[in-house]
């Protein structure tokens, strides 16, 4: 079975929020807390969490959770630097896979990121993408073979273009239920926190599976 280990961008300036987000509170838990949380909590081998603003904040808002830091003093030049300095750290030899998550996504479940692991140990494609009601969205699952490319990535587009690149070495993880929301912006956060409150399983909780095929990825 291969091992998937994961990266966490947790690196991020936070512009549109004011204060940093991920040490913003979520039901009296930091965010980056509740979605580094929810990785570990998912079948991955390890967890490596990519640091930038407020590096000494976040590792204390992980304080006790089974992770390693990795900083990245360029992160101010784009979610690219984030990504490049998380996949050095966490590449292993042999095969495996690499799960990339962002760090003010709380609402990903360990049971999406495991449907995402499911589908990658079973279709063997160089990449798996979960499609929220036909909208791509997160984490992305990579193969070792992708992670040269990954490498080369600059800019702030993340693994964007890499995805793009051919639609035809991408799996689509199907789910019937809207995209699992940014926290960008305090209204954001608000309305996260009124949906904890509600005592209700918000429709980006559920991971339920879909039958309809998806629009093609990328």
């Amino acid at each position: 079975m291969r091992p998937v280990v994961a990266v966490v961008l947790a690196a991020g300036a936070s512009r549109r929020f004011g204060e940093n987000k991920l040490l913003a509170s979520l039901d009296g838990v930091p965010v980056i807390r509740r979605t580094v949380q929810n990785v570990l909590d998912s079948p991955v081998r390890a967890v490596h969490v990519v640091l930038g603003r407020d590096a000494g904040l976040v590792r204390l808002a992980l304080a006790g959770l089974p992770v390693d830091f990795v900083h990245n003093a360029d992160y101010r030049s784009g979610m690219s630097t984030s990504l490049r300095a998380g996949v050095e750290a966490a590449r292993i030899d042999g095969d495996f896979g690499l799960l990339v998550a962002l760090g003010d996504q709380p609402s990903v479940t360990p049971a999406i990121i495991g449907r995402i692991i499911e589908s990658y140990r079973r279709s063997r494609m160089a990449i798996v993408a979960p499609v929220y009601r036909g909208i791509r969205g997160n984490p992305v699952l990579f193969d070792a073979e992708i992670v040269s490319e990954l490498l080369d990535v600059r800019g702030d587009e993340g693994a964007r273009q890499v995805i793009a690149r051919d639609s035809g070495r991408v799996e689509p993880v199907a789910f019937d239920s809207l995209p699992p929301p940014d926290v960008d912006t305090p209204s954001e956060l608000a309305a996260l926190q009124t949906d904890l409150a509600r005592e209700e399983q918000p429709l980006w909780a559920q991971a339920s599976r879909s039958d309809d095929t998806p629009e093609p990825v990328g």
